[in-house]
């Protein structure tokens, strides 16, 4: 006789990933809890994409003011109020954490509090009682990697979530240690509310993984702004004095040392897998050297009613990779016929302008066999975009030179995040730049400048001159 089981899914885990698996198994009639230790809406809502969203919104209506004498409206002295703005960024945090335990209650999803454990393959313990269920999804995300020399006391040496906890006064000096998309979100962040900010990066190249031409434009940007940025460098210490924090930098190049002073520093090198008490071994799943749970395209573990979504389940860590892997998972348990087999999943730094991307790069395109053309289109040229005062960046369109398949896009423009779901629809469609071309755009929109890169493929943009 097979045992009753209390689930017929248990979610571990309630980020972006969590509670869209659990929320889209309970709409397909399954019973389903999930289980949190922390909050709903997991790091993404509380500690990560939405409070740094709002910091950033905040730093730059603050560049805004400080531009807005170009056509004529000026203001008296600008005073920021720390703690308004904290308390403004939490409640922005606190209504939506509290929407999505909403949606629990309207979909009849169990909320479990406490930290989950692996009894056996089909038990787990969440606080101090067990449950059964048919089938498990592991959501449990990942957490700030650790930086030997420099250790985060949440302070003034501080990770991602410490820094979102804008201090008062704001930092005269900040040190990035991280050249990635968090790295420089924040640096914009605190650059922009009048810190003096440096960005360190280990690599030869900010932005790891995205186009070599747009990356450069970025970075010229960044340094416009007054972010200075030094890459092939890394941290080798820090100690606390009365003065402010000393870091030991070193050029990995040259092995030339110096020393530099900073009122905060923020260590932004990655993040790593989440599996800490789950006890994963337990139910015979693998777990590899980096601590990631590995997951096929329907997002099973090697054990078949175990599944992995997230950034626990592997690069990218992205909120949005997560919950396509979530309600593949769901729709898996519950028979259909899902599978993760997105053709590109897009990437975005949050700045202004944003960096924002989809699909391969030039440089990636070329190594896979593409014999490619590109077009270019840059903002200086778009009439929306000198409406704004944000003219710097392009928009650039990879293409098989043969088919005039699109192959990937890559944006530096205002709202470039919203202007990269044509662009990942396309991919997903197979289309070329012909049909992007041919597809009327309103006039005047910074989406005006995808058509135009279409068109400079072919040679053929209207507003600047096809060389």
């Amino acid at each position: 006789m097979t045992k009753q089981m209390d689930f017929d899914v248990l979610v571990i885990g309630a980020g972006p990933g969590g509670y869209h698996a659990a929320i889209r198994a309970a709409q397909l009639g399954l019973k389903v809890a999930c289980a949190e230790r922390e909050y709903l809406g997991g790091v993404c809502l509380n500690v990560g994409c939405i409070p740094t969203k709002a910091m950033l919104h905040a730093g730059e209506q603050i560049a805004a003011a400080r531009h807005a004498a170009d056509f004529g409206l000026t203001f008296g002295e600008q005073n920021l109020n720390i703690a308004k703005l904290n308390g403004w960024k939490d409640g922005i945090v606190k209504k939506l954490t509290g929407g999505v335990g909403a949606l629990f209650k309207a979909n009849k999803v169990t909320h479990l509090i406490g930290e989950a454990s692996f009894v056996d393959p089909h038990t787990v313990k969440v606080g101090d009682k067990t449950y059964t269920a048919s089938n498990f999804i592991i959501a449990t995300g990942s957490e700030p990697a650790k930086l030997p020399g420099l250790e985060v006391d949440q302070q003034v040496i501080v990770d991602s979530t410490g820094a979102l906890v804008m201090p008062d006064p704001v930092p005269a000096r900040m040190l990035c240690v991280g050249g990635g998309v968090i790295g420089f979100e924040f640096s914009h962040v605190y650059n922009n509310m009048g810190s003096k900010v440096k960005v360190i990066e280990f690599l030869p190249n900010i932005i790891p993984g995205a186009d070599a031409d747009a990356v450069r434009e970025f970075g010229k940007i960044m340094k416009k702004q007054g972010i200075e940025i030094a890459t092939e460098t890394k941290a080798n210490r820090a100690e606390k004095k009365s003065d402010g924090v000393h870091v030991e930098l070193e050029n990995v190049k040259t092995g030339e040392k110096t020393t530099e002073v900073f009122d905060r520093v923020l260590v932004a090198v990655g993040r790593r897998p989440r599996t800490d008490g789950l006890n994963i071994q337990a139910t015979g799943a693998t777990v590899t050297d980096r601590g990631f749970v590995p997951a096929n395209t329907r997002q099973q573990t090697n054990v078949p009613h175990i599944y992995s979504i997230g950034d626990v389940a592997g690069n990218p860590m992205l909120a949005h990779k997560a919950m396509k892997e979530g309600l593949v998972a769901a729709e898996v348990i519950a028979g259909k016929p899902a599978e993760q087999d997105a053709v590109a999943i897009p990437g975005v730094v949050y700045t202004s302008p944003e960096l924002a991307w989809v699909g391969l790069t030039e440089a990636e395109a070329k190594e896979k066999g593409y014999e490619v053309k590109t077009g270019v289109f840059p903002m200086s040229a778009s009439g929306r975009a000198m409406t704004l005062q944000a003219t710097d960046g392009f928009v650039k369109m990879v293409v098989e030179k043969d088919t005039d398949l699109l192959l990937g896009v890559h944006i530096v423009a205002p709202h470039a995040s919203d202007l990269l779901g044509e662009a990942g629809l396309a991919l997903e469609m197979a289309a070329t730049a012909s049909d992007i071309a041919l597809t009327i755009h309103a006039h005047p929109t910074l989406g005006e400048a995808v058509l135009e890169a279409a068109e400079a493929v072919h040679k053929q943009a209207i507003h600047i001159m096809n060389r």
